[in-house]
């Protein structure tokens, strides 16, 4: 999971980034006042990639998909693509904690079968009690 939304958020970077650049060019808005909010924004996305798998990492993931929609308010193009990464963060959640699963599986699964022994089963000759012809 981590890799899949590290992605997503690395993503969002540039995004954030450039969406800072269409900001600046309007006569409401301060130069401060974009980079500011965008250097925050950059920010987060960046640190939250180290936050993933630790408790709320995910749920400040949401956080920042809603304020990149709402982000649309100042550059409209931002509601398409706060929305398109949306979708990104849930199939990177979604399938990132699928994938995680089945490594899980597939470690338990080694891990069954290195302490079965050399033969497959357990108490297989040459195993520690077994009886040697």
């Amino acid at each position: 999971m981590r890799t899949l939304c590290a992605s997503t958020l690395i993503g969002e970077c540039f995004v954030i980034g450039f969406a800072g650049l269409v900001a600046m060019k309007s006569d409401d808005l301060s130069m401060t006042t974009v980079w500011t909010v965008c250097g925050v924004g950059m920010l987060l996305s960046v640190l939250l990639c180290g936050m993933i798998t630790r408790p709320g990492g995910v749920q400040l993931g949401w956080a920042l998909q809603i304020l990149l929609i709402a982000s649309g308010f100042v550059v409209p193009e931002m509601f398409v693509l706060g929305l398109v990464f949306a979708a990104l963060w849930w199939a990177s959640v979604h399938y990132g904690r699928g994938i995680d699963e089945a490594k899980a599986r597939w470690a338990a699964q080694a891990e069954a079968a290195d302490t079965a022994g050399p033969g497959g089963t357990a108490g297989a000759a040459g195993a520690p009690g077994a009886e040697t012809a």
